[in-house]
């Protein structure tokens, strides 16, 4: 079973990958930068106070470890082929403050259970600059299909994962990434609602 599922979470992440990196590349997309370079952060973070708190492998927490190649990645290909709306904006900047101060307290403590439970705060906080684009745009800016895979991951994680902060990471992105999805099927709605409502006018 542990096998299956640091597999299965290895493959969904490498489609993933390579999925949002064709589409940021052919323009198709515009995630925002800050949010990546928020994940990239924070996922380092959470598996460096995960192994550091037992002792652990990076295999105990595989979607900590897959996590932290695809958005690492995905930071560089944003950063270098993402249009002027991915660059950070004044809330972004305040965002990223929040990170650092979280990032200094567990440098200063070394309270690993703590740090990582706050650094899961961090990847929720992450989502904030995409869920604020999301919820004031009129279009959707993300691809369907990977966010679904990027809920679908965390369930095979699961089978996986060993102690509570693996489980708690698993757990934390099945909601970040289900509202997202909400969030994005909402936008979808309004489209077809607006464009409806004028093809009646």
């Amino acid at each position: 079973m542990k096998e299956f599922s640091i597999i299965s979470v290895s493959i969904i992440n490498i489609i993933i990958g390579v999925r949002y990196c064709f589409l940021i590349y052919k323009n198709k997309i515009k995630p925002v930068l800050a949010m990546w370079l928020f994940f990239t952060l924070a996922v380092t973070m959470s598996l460096t106070t995960y192994m550091a708190e037992s002792n652990f492998s990076l295999w105990d927490n595989i979607l900590n470890t897959a996590d932290l190649i695809l958005v690492s990645t995905v930071s560089v290909m944003i950063y270098i082929y993402g249009d002027k709306s991915s660059r950070f904006t004044g809330f972004d900047k305040g965002c990223l403050v929040a990170v650092a101060l979280i990032a200094l307290f567990w440098f200063i403590t070394k309270t690993h259970f703590l740090s990582h439970t706050m650094i899961q705060g961090v990847l929720v906080i992450a989502y904030f600059p995409v869920i604020r684009r999301l919820w004031i745009s009129r279009e959707n800016s993300e691809p369907f299909s990977v966010w679904i895979l990027m809920m679908i991951a965390p369930f095979f994680a699961l089978l996986s994962s060993k102690g509570v902060l693996a489980t708690v990471y698993s757990v934390r992105a099945i909601v970040s990434t289900s509202l997202l999805l909400i969030l994005m099927l909402r936008i979808e709605y309004i489209s077809r609602k607006l464009k409806y409502d004028s093809i009646d006018k």
